[in-house]
């Protein structure tokens, strides 16, 4: 049985883009919105959990997140995640909750926040080419129990690479466009 499944492949590739498109949902350029706090994550409990399940975050203002923690134990390490994350908000603790005002964009945040996005692009790249890296080894494997010949594993890697030069130029032009985005040009 052929271990390469091109199918798998594309799908896991387009699901880091997907998943970039969602980081970068999050990067916000002037407004509240509650996808900013989506990447975060909080250590309760003992392990690591996303923000969204110890508490609700809602938009009650479009300068301002609030954030509705359900155990008040929580409360400190959600405030740290908070803080540590990289999104330049200072909660301001009010017992269960914690209120984010969002800062205005000045142009040293413009320029943090673009390079985050910079930072989840590789990121996504870098999903994408241990994808690519997973389907070539597939194939040598392939390959050695004789599954199918030397040409045949030829082409399906430039088929491969193809596959992996497209996703990442969605990846790099989603990247592209938040940073514009971002940057205001």
């Amino acid at each position: 049985m052929a271990k390469y499944d091109k199918a798998d492949l594309e799908r896991r590739m387009k699901g880091a883009v997907e998943s970039l498109k969602g980081d970068l949902s999050g990067l916000r350029t002037g407004r509240a919105n509650t996808a900013l706090l989506d990447p975060i994550t909080v250590e309760v409990y003992g392990s690591h959990m996303p923000l969204a399940q110890v508490a609700t975050v809602s938009a009650p203002e479009p300068r301002l997140l609030s954030v509705q923690v359900w155990d008040k134990s929580n409360v400190t390490p959600v405030e740290k995640a908070i803080r540590s994350a990289g999104l330049g908000l200072n909660p301001i603790n009010d017992g269960n909750t914690l209120r984010l005002p969002i800062p205005d964009l000045t142009e040293e945040r413009r320029k943090e926040l673009a390079k985050l996005a910079s930072k989840y692009a590789e990121n996504a790249r870098i999903a994408i080419r241990n994808v690519r890296r997973d389907g070539m080894d597939a194939l040598k494997a392939d390959e050695n129990k004789k599954e199918i010949s030397e040409d045949e594993r030829k082409r399906a890697e430039t088929d491969l690479q193809k596959l992996t030069d497209e996703v990442i130029k969605q990846a790099d032009d989603a990247a592209a466009a938040k940073e514009k985005e971002i940057l205001g040009k």
